[in-house]
């Protein structure tokens, strides 16, 4: 049966080709039909690493967002109409909002309006501890970054939150949509 992903897409570089690498050749492995849901900065961040086309080509609908409610993702996900809701990559930005129930854009509003349903949700902030991570800009350059505590906190808090679970790498997104499917077919 196939399985049904909204995958949310924020304005994160970090980790953004690793991510859309996993998702592509998830794609071809397992029986998934996706839903990308694409933030105004993701859509930004994805043409200056010349990776939205690559999105056009493992989504079978993309939507960009317009404002906190348009396109409307969050109905169908509450409703069960998707199996989980993954957002991959996640700004610092998001994060605050969601630890802090901002709803202001599409993808934080649709993470805290499916936190009230029983569809399951997985974020992969990039702020995860403290101390510098090393990413990779556009132009492949190496960029070294300072992690602020603020944002470890915040990821911390998304950890407690009911109904969200936090991950670390793209490396981790094949078991996460396999539990998805196993949760599904269970609860049929």
């Amino acid at each position: 049966m196939t399985l049904k992903v909204v995958w949310g897409i924020t304005g994160s570089g970090d980790k953004m080709p690793e991510t859309v690498a996993a998702m592509a050749a998830l794609r071809e492995r397992l029986d998934l039909e996706i839903t990308a849901a694409v933030s105004i900065a993701g859509e930004r961040v994805l043409r200056w690493y010349k990776l939205r086309e690559a999105i056009d080509e493992i989504a079978k609908s993309v939507k960009i967002e317009k404002d906190a409610n348009s396109p409307f993702i969050t109905g169908p996900l509450q409703i069960g109409q998707y199996d989980c809701l993954l957002v991959a990559p996640v700004t610092a930005n998001s994060v605050a909002k969601i630890a802090h129930g901002i709803e202001d854009t599409m993808l934080t509003n649709a993470v805290g309006q499916t936190a009230k349903s029983t569809t399951p949700i997985y974020i992969m902030p990039v702020d995860l501890h403290p101390g510098t991570t090393v990413t990779t800009r556009p132009g492949g350059e190496r960029l070294e970054l300072k992690i602020r505590a603020i944002d470890v906190e915040n990821t911390n808090k998304l950890r407690t939150m009911e109904g969200i679970t936090v991950f670390e790498s793209p490396s981790e997104i094949e078991g996460i949509l396999r539990a998805c499917a196993e949760r599904r077919d269970a609860a049929s």
